[in-house]
């Protein structure tokens, strides 16, 4: 059997409301390091190589969510609108027509669940695969399974998954807990989708329930037990969300110093999974980096410097104390000096950026960001206002305090400072 095939699809359920996040805002569209949990959760689906498309069930601020992945993701999803929202179960039921041809596997997870792993969603439909299951839950091994639902065995293997508040003083004891995620042959599984019950304490139609169904027609069933329980930290609060976030950080920079990235101080410094950075670049203390970016190698970075997104920095920069840059490229053996914000800009290599510098890149009146291009071996003086569009030449000069607001010629020198005036024994007349 092949199980590297590429044909399974995926549900993520995103229609919670997310009542304990107090908060207006879709529970999915809550952010780390700038980037939605929802986006984490389709990033992993996509990056399994093992799922082509994934349908996203909305509910609670359908509008948003839906303009989301129009946006970011239009090739690989659609959202389905589930109304009422009677439970886990009933929310699948809005892809079968979807699906009614279609003959594979289907991956249905939560779009609360930022830290899955690509791999981990690729691990669970090999194994499905290699043992020809009709349904495989993934599942967890936890010390304190308080509020997880149960994997109920007998002597014939897993039976069914129960809800905490379903459950009996017996089986709130069992350790081994519902992660969340299934893999379902859909031809077998679907017509669950039409059959399950709302005969519990929620009065809703679960999903958890579909492996009593499955059991019940002779169906085989079983479970991947997840690695790392991390993954599977769901996000129901603002506790929750920043304890999210501190995992996700400290998995990054981990892998960062495994990779010979010197970073000073750990638990000051802030990394986005989706930077990349070269080896033997020192991070220093109090750095923040958001968003996707490429860091190369022998940089220095900070300490307390900002990077937004989508800034690429080549080998031998160094970016210095209280320096923000974003949507920018840095090209090498370039300094950024301390106190300088860099936006919408390419810099040339050989370039000193004075410090205090400013890239004006925003109108506040047309709304529109126009691009600064420095070249090569050109500098800045400190306290200097680059007003773009505006192109500075190979090895020109910017003068210290100055305002640029027209191209600057190669190897030229940009001055717009006024004479200066003294005022003899000023301070002894007043």
């Amino acid at each position: 059997m092949d199980t590297n095939k590429k044909n399974a699809k995926a549900v993520i359920l995103a229609a919670g409301k997310g009542t304990r996040m107090k908060s207006d805002k879709s529970k999915v569209l809550h952010e780390i390091f700038n980037k939605p949990l929802l986006a984490y959760v389709i990033d992993a689906v996509r990056n399994s190589n093992i799922i082509d498309f994934s349908y996203i069930i909305v509910g609670h601020q359908a509008e948003a969510v839906s303009e989301f992945c129009q946006k970011f993701y239009p090739q690989i999803t659609q959202t389905r609108l589930q109304t009422p929202q009677l439970g886990t179960g009933h929310a699948v039921s809005f892809v079968v027509d979807d699906l009614k041809e279609f003959d594979g596997e289907v991956v249905i997870l939560c779009g609360d669940t930022p830290l899955i792993k690509a791999q981990t969603i690729e691990n669970l439909v090999k194994t499905h695969r290699e043992k020809n299951s009709a349904l495989t839950v993934m599942s967890a091994i936890f010390d304190n399974p308080t509020n997880y639902g149960r994997i109920i065995r007998d002597e014939n293997g897993l039976k069914a998954i129960v809800e905490e508040k379903d459950a009996t003083e017996e089986e709130k004891k069992v350790k081994e807990i519902n992660a969340g995620i299934y893999c379902v042959n859909w031809k077998e599984i679907s017509p669950a989708f039409s059959e399950l019950t709302n005969n519990n304490a929620q009065g809703e139609y679960y999903i958890t329930d579909m492996v009593k169904w499955a059991v019940n027609k002779g169906l085989k069933v079983d479970s991947y037990v997840l690695e790392n329980n991390n993954e599977i930290f769901g996000i129901n609060s603002k506790l929750h969300l920043a304890e999210a976030t501190q995992i996700l950080n400290e998995e990054t920079i981990k892998k960062h110093l495994e990779n010979g990235i010197q970073i000073v101080d750990p638990k000051s410094t802030w990394i986005s999974p989706e930077t990349e950075i070269g080896a033997d670049t020192i991070i220093l203390p109090n750095v923040y980096i958001t968003g996707k970016n490429k860091i190369g190698k022998n940089c220095k970075i900070g300490p307390f410097s900002h990077l937004r997104g989508d800034v690429e920095v080549e080998d031998f920069v160094k970016i210095g104390n209280f320096v923000e840059l974003k949507k920018s490229k840095i090209k090498s053996h370039t300094n950024v000096c301390h106190l300088s914000y860099v936006g919408d800009s390419e810099i040339g290599s050989g370039c000193n950026i004075g410090a205090g510098t400013i890239t004006a890149n925003y109108n506040p009146i047309t709304k529109v960001k126009s691009k600064t291009v420095i070249k090569d071996g050109a500098n800045t003086g400190s306290n200097s206002v680059i007003v773009a569009p505006v192109i500075m030449g190979e090895n020109a000069n910017l003068a210290a305090g100055s305002i640029l607001t027209k191209d600057l010629e190669a190897n030229s020198l940009g001055i717009t400072r006024t004479a200066l005036r003294v005022i003899k024994n000023w301070v002894k007349s007043k």
